[in-house]
């Protein structure tokens, strides 16, 4: 439980004169959470400093203005992993981790990853009411999760209770709460000429009134005063207009995808990520790309619609190839069953095989976060589809049954596909077909 806490002038200050004075005189989220669920709360927080790298420097912040959301763009583990310890990329360069202070998972677990009394790399290059560099200003809080995919009601609610706590201690009101792809600004590129907002597109699908979140800003204040130009797409989700005005949004937002398209460019899905070695796309002929090397290539105007665009990949791209390109598709620390199956992640036509020998379509998925690795699925089936005397292997698929794209499923957990199976009369009992609802042709 937080106890006590640091005001400027260096007095150390109990923590329920705190609660009174700021109850009083600080528009807050108080009033959406009794004293006992807040404390509750705090009790079930996950310890994981001992986790942090030990290469970390720790400073403390000087002030607390901010706290800024953001989404992981990673599972859990990773997430955890990636905060705690730092990020290692394949050029050999590594972070020293301390990338937040805290991180919410999808059930609504929360880990403490730093003291919130020190500073977090989590901001990077940003800037806020021409204020840069708001690490130093600023607690950062990561949401396990992609910014296409909506934020689960239990990480709002446990969102809803942290933000409660932490306005009280450091005497902020609801607009000190802002997204990482708010405060993040990117310098001239293939899309913009100048400085300007959207490098980040993380936490964009953050829905403030769900966290509790009631006085939001209505325009962006450095697109405002001329230090940046605006993005057209984020001005759209958080002001309601790509310009200059203020009208708040009166419809609700609709999650893109990390597919490319003829509206969904590089830009709009990976934001100042789009040419990082870590940014992978899958091209539609089969080729793989990493972000820094499509501008000497193919150039980033004539990427083709339907490339699929993946986030914070460490895995060669020979593998990662492999990978995707499979019908059978694995859960890893990598390949997340949002990093397989985008938005179609929670459709009936998305097939979950968990290790435990359990079937499950996607609509019966309360947190595919929380799938343990190992986890296969299947993207774009239908079936099962029973194997019997009357109802053989040729009878259900045609003459695709012996089709690499044709998945076979057994009672002893095997999944294989048609081209692999040398028998067909000694199937075992119990086999069970899958179909693809768009048969590839020959």
């Amino acid at each position: 439980m937080i106890t006590v806490c640091n005001f400027t002038a260096g007095r150390r200050i109990s923590f329920w004169l705190i609660f009174f004075c700021l109850h009083a005189a600080v528009p807050s989220l108080s009033e959406g959470y009794s004293q006992s669920q807040s404390q509750k709360f705090q009790e079930r927080l996950i310890d994981h400093r001992f986790r942090l790298n030990p290469g970390f420097k720790k400073s403390k912040r000087q002030e607390t203005r901010y706290i800024i959301v953001h989404t992981s763009e990673l599972g859990l583990d990773a997430t955890l992993r990636v905060v705690s310890r730092g990020k290692q990329f394949q050029s050999g360069h590594k972070t020293p981790g301390g990338h937040a202070h805290y991180v919410i998972a999808r059930n609504g677990r929360t880990y403490r990853i730093l003291d919130k009394k020190y500073r977090a790399d989590h901001a990077g290059r940003s800037m806020w009411k021409g204020r840069t560099d708001i690490s130093d200003i600023s607690l950062g809080i990561e949401l396990a999760g992609y910014h296409d995919a909506p934020i689960t009601p239990s990480q709002y609610r446990s969102l809803g209770l942290l933000i409660n706590i932490l306005e009280k201690v450091y005497g902020l009101d609801d607009q000190a709460v802002l997204t990482h792809s708010q405060v993040a600004y990117g310098k001239p590129n293939p899309w913009f000429r100048k400085n300007h907002r959207g490098r980040k597109r993380c936490a964009k699908n953050f829905i403030h009134s769900k966290a509790g979140v009631r006085r939001t800003w209505k325009y962006d204040p450095d697109v405002r005063a001329g230090r940046l130009m605006a993005d057209p797409e984020l001005a759209g989700v958080f002001y309601g207009s790509s310009s200059k005005r203020s009208m708040p949004l009166k419809k609700p937002v609709v999650y893109g995808s990390n597919i490319i398209s003829k509206i969904n460019s590089a830009w709009s899905i990976a934001g100042g990520d789009y040419n990082r070695q870590t940014t992978v796309y899958l091209l539609p002929d089969g080729r793989t790309l990493q972000g820094n090397s499509i501008g000497g290539t193919i150039g980033w105007r004539h990427l083709p619609v339907n490339t699929k665009v993946l986030l914070n990949q460490n895995l060669k791209p020979a593998v990662l190839q492999t990978e995707a390109q499979a019908s059978v598709k694995t859960i890893s620390t990598s390949m997340t069953a949002w990093s397989h199956a985008g938005l179609a992640y929670r459709k009936d036509t998305t097939i979950y095989f968990l290790p435990s020998g359990r079937v499950y379509p996607g609509s019966k998925i309360s947190d595919w976060d929380d799938l343990p690795l190992k986890t296969r699925l299947l993207v774009g089936y239908k079936g099962p589809f029973p194997i019997t005397r009357a109802q053989t292997a040729y009878k259900i698929a045609g003459n695709k049954y012996k089709a690499s794209e044709t998945i076979y499923y057994f009672s002893s957990g095997i999944l294989t596909t048609g081209d692999k199976i040398i028998d067909f009369s000694q199937l075992p009992k119990g086999a069970q077909i899958y179909l693809p609802l768009s048969p590839k042709k020959n």
